[in-house]
């Protein structure tokens, strides 16, 4: 059985014939109606493999003449599909929140990894500070101070086993179990979710071209204990918190005596213009804490999150670390210490800065030519994933279950909102989208997800569940 969707079968067939003369050109088609009939498919997904062939050059549309073979069909040998194993390796296709893991300096980070090997002595084998390894707490407050405008002293810094560590660590500290914090809506999806697990209740406040709607937390709950935000470039969205809503958020917080978390995710992947200042750098009362994490910006295997919290906060966040015993591996610690006191992490920026503007190109290029009929793409300065607005009545949701059925990693932006209404679209990644080609295949195969569920016919597996 063959794994690629309908519409693709129908496709490859028609070329597989056409390359073998066994279609010549000006030959005649069936109808779009006889064919799905006679194959029992709907209709829509024998459109999709026919639009696909008149913009290949392949067929001709000749309105009530019907369709032809073109007569300058280009001549392009139809290759059988190599058989694939079941078990994918490496990231599925368009799934978000990864950074490129083929353009990771991986013999540069195992050189570092070794040279730590062969410093260790009885005390780093020990557990260690449990706000993390002074070295790396060192080197952030360094990179902060230079780069995003943050003053903290190292004291300030707690490392976390990832962006999951640090808000654990937060809702110990500020003792949020059974307390109410601003969220944006939509909002990122893990965070919701370890939030409510914690037992925090999140107040969803609803986000627009300005980033988060102060004014609404207000209405909504003006007492809440905790904001939690992504002001750079907000997620799933990718709006930036405007000016006046910055102030507007820090005034809240100082009058009301609540916390601000600025979660500073993607803010350095910034295609247009110099990345926005950090939140915490124009927090001039101590209400703001600064939420980062090396996963986006080197691997997410490292688990390398930190927080840089308040001074009048540092004990409470250093006792709720001493319980929880949380710390990530030392020899990691100290390897990514090494990696930005060098100079590799800033030249790893701005490398990656450059490779994610050609990836996230290719693969707007090629979802604007093969589904600009269901699709727009959402303008965005930064961020290493897309979002695309629906332009067909069909929920957000059957097509990203669809899509994911097919391989592909879409997801729903309904799925991250807390109250419905709040939005319909699709998020995906592209920064591990390396060619023309393949952003080709992937729109090619997301133009008949839509396809089929707006004619309802089922979606079956695709080969991209082991793309690259």
């Amino acid at each position: 059985m063959s794994s690629l969707p309908k519409y693709q079968e129908i496709y490859r067939r028609f070329r597989l014939a056409i390359d073998q003369g066994q279609l010549a050109a000006g030959d005649r088609v069936p109808s779009v109606r006889s064919l799905a009939l006679e194959l029992k498919v709907a209709r829509g997904t024998v459109e999709a493999a026919y639009e696909l062939l008149v913009s290949e050059g392949f067929f001709e549309a000749r309105g009530q003449a019907g369709t032809v073979v073109a007569g300058s069909a280009p001549q392009v040998s139809v290759k059988p599909l190599p058989v694939v194993a079941p078990v994918a390796s490496g990231p599925a296709p368009l799934q978000m929140g990864l950074p490129a893991l083929d353009a990771f300096p991986r013999k540069l980070w195992a050189r570092l990894v070794t040279q730590q090997v062969r410093r260790t002595d009885a005390d780093s084998l020990a557990m260690g500070d449990v706000r993390g390894a002074l070295t790396l707490r060192v080197a952030i407050a360094n990179y902060l101070a230079l780069y995003r405008g943050v003053e903290c002293t190292p004291q300030q810094v707690f490392v976390c086993s990832g962006y999951a560590g640090c808000l654990t660590l937060l809702c110990d500290a500020l003792e949020m179990a059974g307390q109410r914090c601003w969220f944006e809506d939509p909002g990122y999806l893990h965070a919701r979710q370890l939030l409510m697990h914690q037992g925090v209740e999140l107040v969803p406040v609803p986000v627009d071209r300005d980033g988060l709607e102060v004014e609404q937390g207000r209405l909504r709950d003006v007492d809440a204990r905790l904001a939690i935000v992504t002001p750079a470039h907000q997620s799933p969205l990718g709006v930036a918190l405007s000016p006046a809503r910055r102030r507007a958020l820090l005034d809240w917080a100082r009058e009301r005596g609540s916390w601000v978390v600025e979660d500073d995710y993607d803010s350095e992947f910034r295609y247009r213009g110099q990345p926005l200042a950090a939140l915490k750098s124009q927090d001039g009362d101590g209400r703001v804490i600064y939420a980062g994490s090396f996963s986006k910006m080197l691997f997410p295997g490292l688990r390398l999150g930190y927080l840089v919290v308040p001074a009048a906060l540092s004990g409470a966040f250093e006792r709720g670390a001493q319980a929880l015993q949380q710390r990530s591996a030392q020899l990691l610690q100290l390897t990514a210490a090494d990696f930005l006191e060098q100079g590799h992490f800033t030249r790893h920026l701005k490398k990656m800065r450059q490779l994610y503007a050609v990836r996230r190109g290719l693969l707007v290029a090629a979802l604007g030519e093969h589904c600009s009929a269901f699709l727009r793409v959402d303008e965005q300065s930064g961020g290493i994933n897309l979002l695309a607005r629906l332009l067909v009545d069909v929920p957000d949701g059957a097509v990203a279950d669809a899509a994911n059925a097919a391989g592909l990693a879409v997801q729903a932006v309904s799925g991250w909102t807390l109250e419905p209404g709040r939005g319909q679209g699709l998020l995906m990644g592209f920064t591990n989208v390396v060619t023309a080609a393949e952003a080709a295949d992937l729109a090619l195969v997301l133009r008949g997800v839509i396809a089929g569920c707006i004619s309802g016919s089922a979606v079956t597996a695709s080969p991209f569940k082991a793309f690259r």
